[in-house]
């Protein structure tokens, strides 16, 4: 016969919900700063077409 499971604690629940806010969180983060060096010009972890090449590829 089926048994219910134990109810998991309230502690337990804030916990596991507080760490996938946090990664979330760390993540947009990450995001935020990749955008602003990437529109400052200062990113060395992203590559991307720079207009220049773009132009040269149309001609």
């Amino acid at each position: 016969m089926a048994v219910p499971k134990k109810k998991t604690s309230k502690s337990k629940r804030n916990h596991r919900k507080a760490h996938w806010k946090r990664k979330a969180a760390l993540e947009a983060q990450k995001a935020l700063s990749l955008g602003k060096s990437v529109l400052t010009g200062r990113s060395n972890s992203f590559v991307y077409p720079s207009k220049d090449e773009d132009e040269e590829e149309d001609n």
